[in-house]
């Protein structure tokens, strides 16, 4: 039966909603009637705890198998976990540490499993197997072919690690000589002008894709021109970027090859939504991001547990504004948040439809890309 066939005879109870609420968030263009998809089939299956669980990313150690972690991913279904820390440990002894994990997780629902790979001084994994390679800004310099080249040998490395999901690339762009600390003062961009960001942030997207793993754009609408990093500073903003700047064109350049993943900014836009982190934005997530640049993938958060620009929301307002803004996946490198961010978010759903209808979105969105990766049996 085809899921608006299901739906209908299940519309009178809590199933039916969760599937006329999937339906809803199938992919645009869709033909009415299409078969129910493994990621529907799975979302209608869970509980709401369930769900809300694939909305968590959680960080672990990424050279040691921690019993909270472990915990944590068992107690709240928690969905993904991004590795935390720099690792010495070989691409096979790597793999050991995520196949510990992946024991936590359910044998039909596997997670998805996050690192930060981009070169330079943000590279995670730096022991034997995985290439020691340069940083953004001398990426950017590479021939685009050979860039693509090498970024898929790097997500092969990757996935032999048991690693699917790689947080790059950095489609920011810092203006030459601009004081920049999260992204200029590392070498984290591609070049200092949009085109040359867009065209060599392209070249690694694709490249990563065929490596066999999904990559991440970030930090939507751009971190490069800020001047303190909010992982380290409140009150952080951006009074230059617009909501048709020119700064956006990168992203519209990875929107346009398929990228899988989007991250946002924590930022605050001044020019675009003057009053909230981009984040917590429903202007920047939902108008922008997903109407205007037509963006149909999973929106991941960049760190809302210890970044000290969101430290003046409670951990589960982080949860909530960020779902409610259009968000699907929570990322907090606190694996010990994971229980105040689950109670806010099914709260939130006892008593608001609309909200509860955007966790099931957002959960089938999550479950599509695991669909996509092999994740799920």
């Amino acid at each position: 039966m085809n899921l608006q066939g299901v739906a209908r005879v299940c519309a009178s109870g809590a199933v039916g909603a969760l599937l006329l609420g999937l339906l809803a968030a199938s992919p645009a263009g869709a033909a009415p009637g299409a078969s129910v998809s493994r990621a529907q089939q799975t979302a209608a299956s869970m509980t709401d705890a369930e769900l809300v669980g694939q909305l968590l990313m959680i960080g672990c150690s990424s050279t040691t198998s921690s019993p909270d972690c472990g915990s944590a991913i068992s107690r709240y279904h928690v969905g993904s976990v991004i590795l935390d820390g720099n690792s010495s440990l070989s691409i096979s002894q790597e793999h050991g540490i995520t196949a510990a994990l992946q024991r936590y997780a359910p044998a039909h629902e596997k997670l998805l499993v996050a690192t930060d790979q981009e070169g330079g001084y943000v590279r995670r994994m730096r022991g034997p197997g995985f290439t020691d390679y340069s940083t953004a800004l001398v990426q950017g310099t590479w021939y685009t072919s050979s860039l693509q080249y090498w970024a898929t040998t790097w997500g092969q490395q990757l996935k032999a690690a048991g690693i699917n999901l790689n947080l790059a690339p950095v489609l920011d762009t810092v203006p030459s000589g601009a004081y920049n600390p999260p992204i200029g003062s590392y070498d984290r961009e591609y070049g200092h002008t949009t085109s040359v960001v867009a065209r060599q942030g392209r070249a690694v997207l694709l490249g990563l894709l065929a490596g066999g793993i999904d990559a991440t754009i970030k930090h939507f609408p751009g971190l490069g021109r800020v001047t303190a990093n909010t992982d380290t500073t409140s009150g952080v903003k951006d009074t230059v970027t617009t909501s048709t700047s020119s700064y956006l064109d990168p992203f519209k350049t990875a929107i346009a090859a398929h990228a899988p993943f989007v991250m946002m900014s924590t930022a605050i836009y001044t020019r675009i939504d003057s009053h909230n982190p981009a984040a917590f934005s429903h202007t920047i997530v939902a108008s922008l991001l997903r109407g205007t640049l037509g963006f149909k993938g999973v929106v991941i958060s960049d760190d809302l547990g210890a970044a000290r620009q969101v430290s003046g929301y409670s951990v589960g307002d982080r949860a909530v504004r960020f779902i409610k803004a259009g968000g699907d996946l929570v990322l907090t490198v606190n694996a010990s948040q994971a229980g105040s961010m689950t109670s806010a978010i099914l709260s939130r759903m006892r008593w608001d439809s609309g909200f509860a209808a955007q966790v099931r979105a957002s959960a089938a969105r999550v479950l599509a890309a695991k669909q996509h990766l092999g994740l799920l049996n």
